[in-house]
């Protein structure tokens, strides 16, 4: 596929968490590498597969890709291929969730990257200033593209510090601890309805293939075999399945992994079976022409 594809493989247990949190009333929006946030609050999978074929059945019609997923069925509001660019529409839904005293929480997913673009601050003080339900959760994974966190900022800086500085609520997490992070969900969850104002969650993992595409590319040089490794090691999702399997059984276990698998085949094949969009398609579904 000639089609940019920014993976989640190592960065899989927040949005887990989050499918056990988020409801389909509340509004998700999400970056790039969204793959598993829109998987997550039930996005189709056939849709999403037909979409990176960038056939008509796709989510956004096959006009979007990879990078521009989109399932208003449950309120996944889309992705977007600009850093940063999707944080003030998630306020935007806040503000409208708060307009017509609806009961929801608009989850916005950013990465840390997006904290070096003025729109954050932005929209951080905005939410914080009116009081919107929003929740902003920011996965980070140390890197943006190449660069390191800690070669794009102060050594001392801290995310979720930054934030609470603009006036939200705010906590850290390690990004692989499930039950950790499941009680980080709940807590900010139960505040923003409380106290009627947003929270900023920041989850600390590690995106173990390259920025874009499905290979490895330790090998130059921008991050060591050794960081990898440390990273690799605190993987959880061996640990709990072994933990599965004492619970209820392998032959269970085995079930559903094959289930899951024909359901990820036969996306693929409807995604292949089906056609690319024409030329007449062009402007259907285009907002401003």
């Amino acid at each position: 596929m000639r089609c940019p594809t920014h993976l989640s493989i190592g960065q899989e247990l927040v949005p887990a968490v989050f499918s056990l949190i988020c409801k389909k009333s509340d509004y998700a929006i999400s970056t790039h590498r969204g793959h598993a946030h829109y998987l997550a609050k039930g996005g189709s999978l056939k849709g999403m597969i037909a979409e990176i074929y960038g056939k008509k059945t796709g989510t956004s019609k096959g006009k979007g890709g990879s990078m521009h997923l989109i399932d208003l069925n449950v309120n996944f509001m889309g992705t977007s291929a600009i850093v940063g660019n999707s944080i003030p529409i998630g306020v935007g839904l806040g503000l409208s969730i708060k307009l017509k005293n609806q009961k929801n929480y608009s989850y916005v997913f950013l990465g840390d990257g997006a904290i070096e673009e003025g729109i954050f601050y932005e929209s951080l003080n905005f939410s914080v200033v009116k009081k919107l339900p929003i929740i902003f959760i920011c996965e980070n994974n140390l890197y943006s593209v190449y660069s390191s966190f800690k070669d794009r900022q102060p050594i001392k800086r801290k995310i979720h510090k930054l934030a609470e500085s603009i006036g939200v609520k705010s906590e850290v997490c390690d990004g692989n601890n499930p039950s950790a992070i499941y009680k980080k969900f709940k807590y900010a969850t139960n505040h923003v309805k409380k106290n009627h104002e947003p929270f900023f969650l920041e989850f600390k993992n590690y995106r173990w293939l390259e920025h874009c595409g499905p290979n490895f590319d330790n090998s130059i040089g921008y991050r060591s075999i050794e960081e990898f490794e440390q990273w690799k090691k605190k993987d959880k999702l061996l640990s709990i399945r072994s933990r599965l399997i004492k619970k209820i059984s392998i032959e269970q276990i085995t079930k559903i992994e094959k289930n899951i698998d024909k359901e990820i085949q036969e996306a693929f094949i409807f995604a292949e079976k089906s056609k690319f969009p024409t030329d007449k398609n062009l402007q259907d579904e285009v907002y401003a022409k």
